[in-house]
């Protein structure tokens, strides 16, 4: 693979001194992409010889290290990760599979050990069978040095959630493994529905909803808190979904339908990248269940094309940038979070491009009338205990609009931007975030520039 490279090398030389300026753009560090797909000839040649190569409802793309160096040379993409794509190679022989999961995850090993940077990956597991896949998770970590692990949502109607899966949740659990999720084919699934509505236009959205909401019912997050979820294609319907379930969640109790939610430690394990259609409006969705340290770009590369791609992250780049309650996000979700969740950074929070380093902000928070009163409780609790017992929390003020008691005004400052994100993992705020989700009809976050920070100590002493 090298020796190839060395041959084109003055189009390789090219095109990275192109990426300089697009990585600039994202900041120097350039993009991390924590969603594309290695498509070896070992996975290909398995699924054609089950005549599998279609089972998803279309044809695998054509992928190379070239191609991708090439199209991560030319997004300013400065890492990427990699994981199996669907279908699972699984099709009846538990030896076989496993040894096709094996060979791709040492084919990916070996990319990432050739391209010492480029490269990462997740590990892929030969599901259903549990007992091979503890030994492929000791395998892929201890030897091969995976990043992480890839699960299906489902492999052959098993899914996750499902209690034959706690021992190896339990592994993953005890060593603190980041798991990227991706949706498969659920069983049994419509031939006629497929065709006429292909997987990844909807049913891919669905299947992951479903998948996360059997964990959430089975309170694996809550059991296993140690692992880090990582949610594809924007969150798919989670934004709709979780509220729904929240809301109906005492209901399902008295009935005996589900057991005990941690509905805190649930979400707070979620991550999602931004592979599909990211938007503005997409983002906004996603923060009412989640928090801005747990958004990641993805690109689900080779699956989508790469010119395709660049406008995508050129338009992600203008709307982050054009909207001042994205915009000091901008670093975290093309590069920081990613370099922070796989260890690729020390930990520390971007600096926010503000006065003194200071945080200020006004939460514009609209709140439906049959709730407001439970909210205005909320907001003062999570107010002075944060304020009490966060250093780093100068003033967190809420007030309502004289003129609409529904309107609600937060005014928040906060020392830094590292003081900002403890005080999102703190539990108090996490209390809040997660008993406040169904009373909040809309919210918007203005981020303000304080004129005199000196004179902050003395104005909040007095």
């Amino acid at each position: 693979m090298k020796q190839n490279n060395r041959k084109n090398w003055p189009a390789r030389l090219a095109l990275a001194l192109a990426a300089i300026g697009n990585m600039q753009g994202a900041g120097a560090q350039g993009i991390i992409d924590v969603h594309s797909h290695i498509i070896t000839g070992s996975y290909r040649a398995e699924l054609q010889a089950n005549g599998a190569e279609r089972e998803e409802g279309f044809p695998l793309p054509a992928w190379s290290v070239a191609d991708q160096l090439a199209f991560m040379d030319s997004a300013g993409i400065r890492t990427a990760v990699l994981t199996l794509s669907a279908p699972q190679p699984y099709f009846g022989n538990a030896a076989r599979a496993a040894a096709c999961i094996r060979k791709v995850n040492e084919e990916s090993a070996a990319v990432k050990a050739a391209y010492p940077g480029r490269f990462l990956f997740c590990a892929a597991l030969p599901l259903p069978n549990v007992e091979a896949a503890l030994r492929e998770v000791s395998y892929a970590l201890d030897t091969l040095h995976a990043d992480g692990i890839k699960l299906a949502t489902n492999s052959r109607g098993q899914y996750l959630g499902d209690a034959e899966l706690d021992p190896l949740m339990a592994e993953l659990n005890r060593r603190h493994a980041v798991v990227i999720l991706h949706p498969h084919k659920p069983e049994p699934y419509s031939a006629s529905l497929m065709a006429g509505t292909p997987l990844a236009m909807q049913e891919y959205l669905a299947e992951t909803t479903r998948a996360v909401a059997n964990m959430i019912t089975h309170n694996v997050m809550g059991r296993y808190p140690q692992i880090k979820f990582v949610i594809p294609h924007c969150g798919a319907y989670l934004p709709i979904a979780v509220p729904r379930m929240k809301s109906l969640t005492a209901v399902m109790q008295q009935n005996k339908l589900i057991g005990t939610v941690d509905w805190e430690q649930s979400l707070a394990s979620l991550y999602y990248d931004l592979a599909g259609s990211h938007s503005a409006e997409t983002v906004r969705e996603l923060l009412t269940i989640t928090t801005p340290d747990h958004i990641l770009y993805g690109s689900d590369y080779p699956y989508v094309a790469p010119k395709v791609l660049e406008q995508g992250l050129q338009r992600m780049k203008s709307y982050l940038d054009a909207n001042t309650g994205l915009a000091r996000y901008s670093s975290m979700f093309l590069y920081g979070n990613a370099e922070r969740l796989f260890g690729l950074s020390k930990g520390e929070a971007p600096k926010p491009v503000m006065a003194d380093s200071m945080l200020v902000r006004l939460s514009e928070i609209e709140v439906y009338p049959e709730y407001l009163d439970a909210y205005l409780q909320y907001a003062a609790n999570v107010g002075g205990e944060s304020v009490r017992k966060e250093p780093g929390v100068v003033c967190i003020y809420p007030m309502q609009v004289s003129a609409d008691s529904c309107q609600i005004r937060i005014v928040e400052i906060y020392r830094n931007l590292d003081a900002y994100h403890k005080h999102i993992a703190s539990e108090h705020f996490q209390r809040y975030k997660q008993g406040t989700l169904k009373m909040v009809k809309s919210l918007k976050l203005v981020d303000m520039r304080p004129l005199a920070p000196d004179d902050m100590p003395v104005i909040f002493s007095k």
